[in-house]
This record gives structure tokens, C-alpha cells and sequence, in this order.
């Protein structure tokens, strides 16, 4: 199949599942942004993605896209590498146009897959797997599993060393936001959707757009860790 066995092909499948991702990215800050206004709100969303059917669905196809997203980095990687062959090693002058981070994008990539394991760790197992593997935890445990408001509220501001780990999510939210930024309009061109006149349009929307989704994020984590369960006003 040339989606896998061709270069072009690969990349195809990467802006894909890159963009997907975005959506996803998109739809969980403005899902964390509903904790800054309303615990009831935010706990609602969380009952409503918990430990259901479709929500288990959709939590393994999102795995999914960020496996085939990783899995096909690694090869677009190894394959680049070998494309380079003994030019790998050899000392060049880098073009002052190409950003650093463009050229780093695995970097990237590995920085986030760690930041994820940690989130996945602090939210994902002690909400919906721990919903998953005790039905009655949402009754029994404190806080509740479908309780996302109190998890926030311990994670970012109650549980011990909690400044270390809102600088590690913040940190995360930086490659994020480079690797989100870089992707976004790389991926609309690899599909053929830019142009010599698009091409600086798409990339001032992928600027505003990977801006205003880690905002949305990193505003949530530095109100919880600085206020905790305290109202925005009043």
C-alpha cells in the first residue's frame, strides 16, 4: 500500500493524523476551560467521557492516531537519516530561514510522548481506567473518578510537590505549541492545500491557532495552582 511503502505516502498519513489530533487538542482546552467558570460544567464532560461505551471508543482510536503519528515520525526519521548517509555528520551552515525547531520535530515529538505518559498517569488512569476497573469507584473513591473538577484542583494545587509538576506541564505545553505550530501548516502542504499565496496565510492561522490552544491550557493549569477551588471572581 503507498501509504506505507512511500515516502510521500507516509507523510500523508502523518498531516492526517496530525490534524486529527489538532481537533482533539482544540476540543480539550476549550473542555479544560469550562473548570475556570463552572465545577458542576467540567464534571458533567467528565461523567458524560467517562467509563462508557463510546467514550472508551473514541479514547482507543485516539491511541491509535497518536501511535500511527509517532510510529510513522520514527520511520520518516530513520528513513531521512539514511537519506543524509555520512552528510548526517558533516559540519553545515544551517539556512537562517529554517526555524530550530522545524528541524527538530522528533525532539519535539519525544518531549510531548513523555508529557503524555505523565498526563495520562495524573488524569486518565485515576478517572476513566479507574471508573473501568471498579464500576463503583464513582460512588466509593475520594475524590470520584467522574469528580475531574477535584482531580484538577489536586493534581495543579493540593497533591505534595505540586509547583514541580505544573512546570513540567508547562514545559509540555511549550513543545506543544512548537510542534503544533510547525505541523499544522507542514501538513496542509503536504496535502496539497497551500500555495504560493496560501502558503503565509496558513502559516499565520497555525500560529494563532496553536497560540490560542495552549493558552487555553496553561491558563487553566496556572489558575488551579495559584488559587486551587477558588472562583475566578468574588
Amino acid at each position: 500500500m503507498w501509504l506505507c511503502d512511500s515516502s510521500i505516502g507516509r507523510k500523508v498519513v502523518m498531516s492526517v493524523t496530525g490534524l486529527a489530533l489538532i481537533l482533539f487538542l482544540t476540543f480539550h482546552a476549550c473542555m479544560n476551560v469550562v473548570a475556570l467558570f463552572s465545577a458542576e460544567g467540567y464534571n458533567m464532560i467528565c461523567e458524560f467521557l467517562g467509563a462508557n461505551w463510546y467514550a472508551v471508543v473514541a479514547t482507543a482510536g485516539l491511541a491509535a492516531l497518536m501511535a500511527l503519528h509517532f510510529v510513522f515520525a520514527i520511520i520518516l526519521t530513520i528513513q531521512n537519516k539514511k537519506a543524509r548517509g555520512t552528510d548526517a555528520y558533516a559540519v553545515t551552515n544551517k539556512p537562517e530561514k529554517v526555524e530550530w525547531y522545524s528541524q527538530n520535530m522528533f525532539l519535539l515529538g519525544c518531549i510531548i510522548f513523555l508529557g503524555l505518559c505523565l498526563h495520562l498517569w495524573d488524569f486518565w488512569y485515576n478517572m476513566m481506567f479507574a471508573e473501568l476497573k471498579d464500576p463503583m469507584a464513582a460512588v466509593t473513591s475520594i475524590p470520584s473518578p467522574t469528580d475531574g473538577f477535584a482531580w484538577i484542583v489536586y493534581n495543579f494545587h493540593d497533591r505534595p510537590g505540586a509547583p514541580v509538576f505544573v512546570c513540567l506541564y508547562l514545559i509540555w505545553f511549550c513543545a506543544i505549541w512548537f510542534h503544533m505550530n510547525h505541523g499544522f501548516w507542514s501538513a496542509i502542504q503536504t496535502l496539497g492545500w497551500s500555495g504560493k499565496i496560501w502558503h503565509n496565510r496558513w502559516q499565520c492561522i497555525g500560529f494563532i491557532w496553536s497560540t490560542i490552544v495552549i493558552l487555553m491550557f496553561a491558563v487553566v493549569v496556572l489558575k488551579f495552582a495559584i488559587w486551587g477551588d477558588a472562583p475566578i471572581c468574588g
